[in-house]
């Protein structure tokens, strides 16, 4: 599969999961993490699928569209690792972690901090959606749309 078929099945799973979760999460308390900003198409989807929540958006550097940045009080810049983790918590109805690389061994790194923070980040009963598997004894993993791959994009509740 070349590489733009890979990003187009990982975009349309993504905005299949957003849009199936967002219904829910509309009735969880919380605010909603984004961690990896980038060009901000995700943020932006995410402000138009859940008007009036606050969305805290994590990046290693501002690179996103000016169209798609949060507000500077919701902007977090950093190593995501690190400045996530002053937020724990915080009690996210929804974190939406899409920071994996395509490099297997950076991937593998990510993920053994990344479960554990985002279940510290997410309320009891918040979901957390990634594209990376999300492998924690306090995250259950839910099924993904019939139209996401499997092992393509993962959703987890926080239990």
């Amino acid at each position: 599969m070349s590489r733009l078929e890979s990003f187009i099945r990982r975009m349309t799973a993504q905005r299949d999961i957003l849009d199936l979760v967002c219904a829910e999460v509309a009735n969880i308390e919380g605010p909603v993490l984004e961690l990896g900003l980038g060009n901000g198409r995700t943020f932006h989807h995410l402000r138009e699928r859940l008007p009036g929540r606050r969305i805290v958006a994590f990046d290693r550097a501002l690179a996103a569209h000016s169209s798609s940045i949060p507000e500077a009080e919701n902007l977090v810049l950093g190593e995501i690792r690190e400045t996530a983790s002053r937020f724990i918590g915080i009690d996210a109805a929804l974190v939406h972690a899409d920071i994996g690389t395509g490099y297997e061994d950076r991937d593998a790194v990510t993920s053994t901090w990344l479960p554990d923070l985002t279940a510290r980040l997410l309320r009891v009963g918040g979901i957390a959606v990634s594209g990376t598997p999300l492998d924690h004894p306090q995250l259950q993993r839910l099924p993904t749309p019939p139209s996401v791959p499997a092992d393509r994009y993962f959703i987890c509740r926080r239990v």
